[in-house]
């Protein structure tokens, strides 16, 4: 006679187990601890210091092993630490299963401490369901239903708020475990007609999104691109890139405006946006949405994303699989002239710059770059020279945070690195941000080093908010405060928490510094101070 007790706590655990929900990332607080008590042998809690560098390392851990990852976060409070990150979550469809404590059911009619009045409403709209059970019987359900949730197309987050009292009820097994569709295939005739209008253009481009790499779809837009003999644009703003960045045909990223998405797709007749937005903006600069003459054609997953186009038709289906059903049905198109190769205008002071450029940071990183190297990178006044000097030429080899705030990469690369750990994939991981951004989550190198992940974080330290002073100019708007960033000492509070760090300041001892990192068993924080510079908008 069986005489275990199984409980809510016992039978969610054992769902989660099946669910591969075994690494749990959060910082734990008082109406956390009942779901965190007995915690399994088997299951792995990744300990962040503050509650949004939990939310982007389980996004750099779901982006890099490509499945949920899970999230336990303090109460309303804890939530409200990581919105920012969760922005990022929502805007890069990550699928992220994000649960928060709420107080003992027995006090909430009277609005206890630590309680969240209005649970499911705080969270939105950045997760596709939130939800507290009405009894804690129906946790494990919730959860399955989470799980299915967040991995359904669009992928992205959801949130779960469950009373600490929940855990320890009484609750018959197992839970009913369900499997789900992670894509759907584009409809076939719109498809077809899609190829066909693809097939007549003289002139097409093609603009391969972040939800491409997603999905697994690099070689096949490889593919695509070469059968059409058309030229390739980086989408505005990308989070990932889907295009190797040293091929022949790729022309380089679109802009962040309207007049230079505008610009650059002159002379196109059509335009086949697939697995992103149209378009990513940022600055306003007035400008035409496409040019005249030019008609476009949008591939996406997410249907919000389709209806916010303010141009085109469009077409929902899961980008690999639409991309690989294109090359079969458009026409070789071997009589269209191939657009000349890119040339970027790379610009290295002629004698040594004190303090250094952008250019020649990325110049020497660029010489020392490992192979197969996964590089993140949030110093947002230098994405210009990133382009240039540091291409992407490999499958899910690039990240960056697709919401605009700041805060992301540097968690998020510890979470890439556990992400790759856990799947024994042996890959060089590199975090390029700026001293602004550094800030923001700093207290993630805490996280790194107690895991000792080879990580090489090289800060860019040129002592101001530099991109918002270059959009303050755009913007007419001098003099505006706060730009200014005096004082950061990031290697020494590098080393506080338990990292190795040096400063350098010339492109050989950067080089030296970076290539002696790479064989370190820790995370190394290299900080170089550079030449502020204006950003193109």
């Amino acid at each position: 006679m069986n005489n275990i007790k199984t409980t809510v706590h016992s039978v969610t655990y054992d769902l989660l187990r099946s669910l591969g929900l075994t690494t749990v990332f959060g910082n734990p607080g008082s109406t956390e601890q009942t779901f965190l008590q007995d915690f399994p042998d088997d299951f792995h809690y990744v300990l962040a210091l503050q509650e949004a560098s939990a939310i982007a390392m389980a996004d750099g851990f779901a982006q890099a092993t490509g499945r949920p990852a899970l999230v336990n976060l303090h109460s309303c409070a804890g939530l409200g630490n990581s919105m920012g990150n969760l922005i990022a979550v929502n805007r890069g469809h990550t699928p992220l299963i994000i649960t928060a404590g709420q107080q003992h059911r027995e006090m909430l009619v009277g609005e206890p401490y630590l309680s969240s009045p209005d649970a499911t409403i705080m969270p939105r709209p950045w997760v596709k369901w939130s939800y507290e059970p009405a009894r804690a019987e129906a946790v494990p359900e919730a959860f399955m239903r989470a799980y299915a949730m967040a991995l359904q197309p669009p992928a992205g987050p959801v949130f779960l708020s469950i009373p600490l009292d929940d855990w320890n009820q009484p609750l018959d097994g197992p839970a009913v475990r369900r499997s789900v569709s992670s894509s759907y295939a584009p409809d076939p005739e719109r498809l077809r007609h899609f190829a066909d209008r693809i097939s007549a253009s003289q002139h097409p481009a093609l603009v391969f999104g972040p939800d491409v790499d997603r999905a697994g779809g690099w070689q096949d837009a490889v593919a695509l691109a070469e059968k059409l003999n058309a030229a390739v644009y980086g989408a505005p703003l990308a989070d990932r890139t889907s295009f190797p960045e040293d091929h022949p045909l790729y022309q380089g990223p679109l802009g962040m405006s309207l007049k230079s998405v505008s610009d650059r797709l002159a002379g196109h007749d059509l335009v086949v946006v697939i697995g992103t937005e149209v378009f990513r903006y940022y600055p306003w600069v007035a400008g035409d949405i496409l040019p005249a003459g030019t008609d476009l054609l949008q591939i996406t997953e997410d249907p919000g994303v389709a209806g916010a186009a303010r141009v085109g038709d469009s077409l929902l289906g899961n980008a690999k699989q639409a991309i690989r059903q294109l090359v079969e049905l458009v026409a070789a198109g071997s009589a269209r002239t191939a657009p000349p190769p890119l040339a970027w205008p790379r610009k290295l002071p002629s004698t040594p710059s004190s303090p250094l450029t952008p250019d020649e940071v990325y110049a020497a990183l660029s010489r020392v770059r490992p192979p197969h190297a996964v590089i993140v990178n949030e110093s947002t006044s230098t994405m210009g020279q990133h382009a240039q000097w540091l291409p992407t030429t490999e499958p899910r080899s690039f990240y960056g945070t697709p919401s605009g705030g700041i805060g992301w990469a540097l968690p998020a690369t510890v979470g890439i690195a556990m992400g790759l750990k856990a799947q024994n994939v042996k890959r060089p991981v590199v975090c390029l941000i700026g001293d602004g951004s550094c800030q923001y989550s700093i207290q993630a190198l805490w996280t790194a080093a107690q895991h000792k992940l080879p990580i090489v974080f090289v800060a860019m330290r040129n002592g101001e908010y530099s991109i918002l002073k270059s959009f303050a100019e755009l913007e007419h708007t001098p003099g505006v405060p706060g730009l200014d960033l005096p004082g950061l000492d990031i290697a020494t509070v590098a080393r506080g928490f338990g990292c190795h760090s040096v400063e350098v300041t010339t492109t050989e001892q950067l080089e030296s510094e970076f290539t002696a990192a790479l064989g370190t068993a820790g995370p190394t924080v290299v900080v170089v101070r550079t030449k502020p510079q204006k950003t193109e908008l």
